[in-house]
């Protein structure tokens, strides 16, 4: 999981498919292998044996005990051999152990292995895409991963795109939240199939999560996959999905200043829903601004402006996403 923002190893999270109620964790995101589809998952593990950098100037990771009792209280230096397998070979190594202490450099270089961990995680994320991508495209399915802040209207947004076009597509939703089924439930009394991914302690969803959702779906080909992602403007616009667009959702509730703030996320974003158009009477929002700021980050952003709760500009949105399916597919909606 993203070691940026502490999300940790995520070991609560679980995937419910509302049609059949089965329930099943997910594991542990760290080690998290994939099966894609019916494709084994990446067989790389990461080790987090002891490792230990060596003056000879190679480094390499082994487990060991000490039989020499000391306090971590204090800073202290000792002695100890190894065995090696790879040329039967001993030596005495000294290293300096730093336990509670500000101020001192830990000899396994800690920080190094964070951004290492991380890049190995996000390396691993993309390859999963990758394979989710290929697989959506060979169906020609569309799929679309929409992004936002809390609140900002993305569960209604699509419970009102559900019963839009639903007659004309057939429609399936991977839902992510931390916690809780309801936007699950929610988008199923709408008319779709889906599958609530709750994250636990995570705060976006990732490719593999994606994987096990449409492993259970079983979207057919020239279908439409869109997936809510957990609220939030930071994470979600590290971890590609696979999927053909990214929309984003900015409630004008938020302040036309959002893209600057959060500048990753609109830069990744292919269209900008401006949401909840029926408040502008009562807040300070100016819908020009809001645009020319996104701009400013993504010059080929793409803006709409709609109410999902009354259906306001809703047309705009509908024709994006037929556009964004024939471009899939082709024969998805009859014209």
């Amino acid at each position: 999981m993203c070691t940026t923002c502490g999300c940790g190893a995520n070991a609560e999270a679980r995937i419910l498919n509302l049609q059949t109620g089965t329930e099943q964790p997910l594991g542990d995101r760290r080690h998290a292998g994939s099966h894609v589809h019916g494709h084994s998952g990446d067989q790389h593990h990461e080790h987090h044996d002891h490792g230990h950098r060596h003056e000879h100037g190679h480094g390499h990771a082994h487990a060991h005990s000490h039989s020499d009792a000391h306090s971590h209280a204090q800073s202290h230096s000792h002695s100890h051999g190894h065995d090696h397998g790879h040329g039967h070979h001993h030596h005495d190594h000294s290293h300096a152990h730093h336990h509670g202490e500000a101020g001192h450099g830990d000899s396994h270089d800690h920080a190094a292995t964070v951004v290492e961990l991380e890049t190995r995680v996000l390396a691993k994320n993309d390859r999963l895409a990758a394979r989710n991508r290929g697989w959506f495209e060979g169906r020609e399915i569309l799929a679309v991963n929409l992004v936002s802040s809390p609140g900002a209207g993305k569960t209604t947004l699509l419970e009102r795109t559900i019963r839009d076009l639903k007659a004309e597509a057939a429609i399936f939703v991977i839902e992510g939240d931390q916690a809780t089924a309801n936007d699950g439930q929610r988008i199923r009394a709408a008319g779709a199939a889906a599958v609530q991914v709750n994250t636990g302690t995570g705060c976006h969803l990732e490719a593999d999560m994606v994987a096990k959702g449409l492993q259970e779906l079983r979207p057919p080909a020239g279908s439409m996959v869109l997936i809510e992602n957990v609220g939030n403007l930071v994470c979600p616009a590290l971890f590609d999905l696979g999927e053909r667009a990214k929309v984003i959702v900015l409630s004008v509730t938020e302040g036309e200043d959002k893209p600057l703030k959060y500048p990753h996320m609109f830069q990744a974003a292919n269209l900008m829903i401006i949401n909840k158009v029926d408040l502008l009477p009562y807040v300070d929002f100016d819908i020009d601004t809001a645009i020319a700021n996104a701009r400013t980050i993504n010059p080929d952003i793409t803006a709409i402006s709609l109410s999902a709760r009354t259906g306001e500009g809703m047309d705009g949105w509908h024709e994006w996403l037929r556009a964004q399916s024939r471009a899939a597919n082709g024969h998805a909606f009859v014209e």
